[in-house]
């Protein structure tokens, strides 16, 4: 014992606890356990823990469970974690017990000595108690699936779908500005009919509005919480008011409509809500994956790729080639998309697993989820601000290009024919001519027909060109 240390005591007896500390035995001997990862929860979970424990507070309270003075106390110290005064008083690694009780013994003995100072108490001395007190009414097994879920739906609501909405709106307005610019169509990396740029980023517009109704819909099971099962789900030791009012608490303090869960088995044993909702987050993923490799081909070059559009700027791309510009934003995008899918499978594998009465891995799942989240929200915006509204388009190569495909062809079917169509194209590959000159020189069509049927602009509309 050294003045840089004090002792504490749990149900195992005493441990060392650093001096300057909140946390107490418990979670010292997590600290010891558990030498892991070095990953801890972050800025989310520990706010969620915050806020479950001011919300239980206030239920406890409302009931007369626990005594004023050290209730509100508890409710001050809980607002104190809620923003972040605390953060680094939650030093428990991530892969920790699957229940995720280290962490919940965390927030309460910080809590607890917190609110025992409040009180004119001294650390340690459990004037305001962990058990007793801060956790009243409470299991981790309850406590741990609630804060995930709060963390969950905050993280989605509050820092996901803005940055999602940001960049559906850069999409909707380069939509706009690229309407007018026609340019050659893909399919299988192939020359296909011409398509207007402004119509392939409407189609990534929808991807992320999809992705937001997704979310949407994914979201409406994470608003339940199981908060009032405590040990099992039958809600052992907890007043039959108690979830109801500590959910209500919750939202207040959210502004999200949370409730007590439906089933509180289901809500302890199992975690298919955030499955669930990480699926949501893996398709978003997907969505933003596509956009940024579609991206990059239409910006490759400048003078040897498609050259489509021009990229921003953003840094030199090479160490070694003067001049050369990386579309180094897509890329970290392309990167993203890796790192939720790997997520994903621990998410997946998690909610599928845990024995009997309790799911065993709330807090890989909720480490992974929060991941996610938070990267696919800062690659959202990112994306959007120093990319996307950067972007611009090279009309002219664009109508270069439209003029020499083959497959513009295709609009001749419905006046020629296929083989006559199929003929005209690869005649015009072999001699290096346009599809237009070889079915005027052919006799297939006027010059006039030709201008009227092969009009690329067209072409980008339904219809069959040249008829009346």
């Amino acid at each position: 014992m050294t003045e840089d240390y004090r002792t504490e005591r749990d149900s195992l007896g005493e441990m060392q606890v650093p001096a300057d500390a909140y946390w107490g035995a418990q979670t010292q001997r997590a600290v010891e356990n558990f030498p892991i990862s070095d990953r801890t929860f972050g800025r989310r979970f520990v706010r969620a823990l915050g806020i479950v424990k001011k919300a239980a507070a206030q239920a406890n309270l409302d009931l007369g469970l626990i005594p004023e003075e050290k209730g509100e106390a508890i409710v001050a110290a809980a607002n104190e974690v809620i923003v972040g005064d605390h953060d680094d008083q939650f030093p428990v690694d991530v892969f920790q017990t699957g229940s995720g009780t280290s962490s919940n013994m965390n927030a309460n003995e910080v809590i607890a000595n917190r609110a025992t100072e409040i009180v004119g108490g001294e650390i340690g001395s459990r004037e305001v108690h962990p058990n007793d007190h801060v956790n009243f009414g409470q299991s981790s097994n309850d406590v741990i699936p609630t804060a995930m879920h709060v963390a969950a739906l905050e993280a989605v609501e509050k820092d996901l779908v803005p940055a999602l909405v940001t960049l559906e709106e850069a999409l909707a307005e380069k939509e706009e500005e690229f309407d007018g610019v026609v340019k050659t169509g893909r399919t299988h990396l192939q020359d296909a009919t011409p398509v207007r740029l402004g119509q392939e980023f409407g189609g990534y517009r929808t991807q992320v509005e999809r992705g937001l109704e997704r979310l949407d819909t994914a979201g409406d099971h994470l608003e339940e919480l199981a908060l009032g099962g405590t040990a099992v789900g039958t809600g052992l030791n907890t007043h039959e008011e108690f979830a109801e009012r500590a959910a209500e608490y919750i939202s207040e303090e959210t502004g999200l409509p949370f409730s007590e869960a439906e089933n509180h088995f289901e809500a302890q044993a199992a975690h298919d809500a955030m499955g669930a909702a990480h699926g949501a987050l893996r398709t978003i993923a997907g969505s933003l994956n596509k956009m940024a490799n579609d991206l990059r081909l239409f910006a490759s070059g400048p003078r040897n790729g498609l050259g489509e559009i021009e990229q921003p700027e953003n840094q030199p791309g090479s160490s070694i080639m003067p001049g050369k510009i990386n579309p180094v934003v897509a890329e970290s995008v392309n990167q993203v998309h890796k790192q939720v899918v790997g997520n994903d499978a621990a998410v997946s594998a998690g909610s599928a697993r845990g024995e009997l009465d309790l799911n065993l891995y709330k807090p890989v799942i909720a480490s992974n989820f929060l991941e996610s989240t938070q990267l696919l929200a800062n690659a959202s915006g990112t994306f959007a601000e120093k990319f996307v509204a950067k972007l611009e388009a090279n009309e002219p190569h664009c109508e270069s290009q439209v003029e020499q495909s083959m497959a513009l062809a295709t609009a001749l079917n419905p006046h020629i024919g296929y083989d006559k169509a199929s003929k005209a194209a690869k005649q015009a590959l072999a001699e290096d001519k346009t599809v237009r000159e070889i079915v005027v020189e052919e006799g297939y069509l006027s010059e006039a027909e030709a201008d009227e049927v092969l009009d690329p602009e067209s072409m980008t509309r339904p219809g069959i060109l040249g008829e009346e």
